[in-house]
């Protein structure tokens, strides 16, 4: 098995290698992304667990001095909106100052995940270019042979140069579908987070 995917990765010429690396990249940002999103959809949901019982007793102290303990994203958006309510008991500028806080934490959760797109384009178009300039080499390398060898030695080279194409579509389709996983798990912290700013805002109204 090990000589197999050697030989397919050398009879591929040199086309094989952007594409490696394409992949590598790729996987680095993936898991990076994934443990980064994941750590914090779980202090999200503990910190959410704890904020609630408080802003509920209405103990808002107690509440932002647990918020701004914490460099969380909820945290940070909580901590603005009991900040303004300081200054203002507007319910409107108290959420605007949580959507201003919104808008500065999105950015950090789909940091660097647009890139798995554009790396699965990449590797599909080098493996497309490197299988046209394997057929460019490949006829013009037949060009020359004996008649009666030229379908041998044609075919040998065009299958030879499909091996980037098969190798592009390898690493692109993974990296499509870990986008899209990204992509799920993203919006469903942003979701939380929408969620949690209703619930305070529904609390501060209760309150009031």
């Amino acid at each position: 098995m090990y000589k197999v995917i050697v030989d397919f990765f050398q009879d591929g010429g040199i086309f094989m290698y952007p594409i490696m690396i394409v992949l590598a990249l790729g996987l680095a940002i993936a898991i990076e992304r994934y443990v980064y999103l994941t750590i914090i959809k779980r202090r999200n949901k503990s910190l959410l667990k704890k904020l609630i019982p408080l802003l509920k007793s209405g103990d808002m102290q107690g509440a932002y001095t647990l918020a701004s303990q914490s460099n969380h994203a909820i945290s940070r958006m909580l901590s603005e909106g009991l900040v303004c309510m300081k200054s203002s008991n507007d319910r409107d500028e108290i959420e605007t100052a949580i959507e201003d806080s919104m808008m500065e934490t999105i950015p950090q959760l789909e940091k660097r995940t647009h890139y798995l797109s554009m790396f699965a384009n990449i590797a599909t178009l080098l493996g497309l270019l490197g299988t046209i300039i394997g057929l460019i080499k490949a006829f013009t390398a037949v060009a020359a042979v004996d008649p009666a060898l030229k379908g041998e030695i044609l075919s040998t080279s065009i299958s030879v140069a499909m091996n980037t194409t098969a190798f592009g579509l390898m690493t692109a389709i993974p990296l499509i579908l870990i986008y899209t996983i990204l992509q799920a798990k993203t919006t469903e912290i942003i979701v939380s987070l929408e969620m949690a700013v209703v619930k305070f805002l529904k609390l501060l109204t209760k309150r009031k």
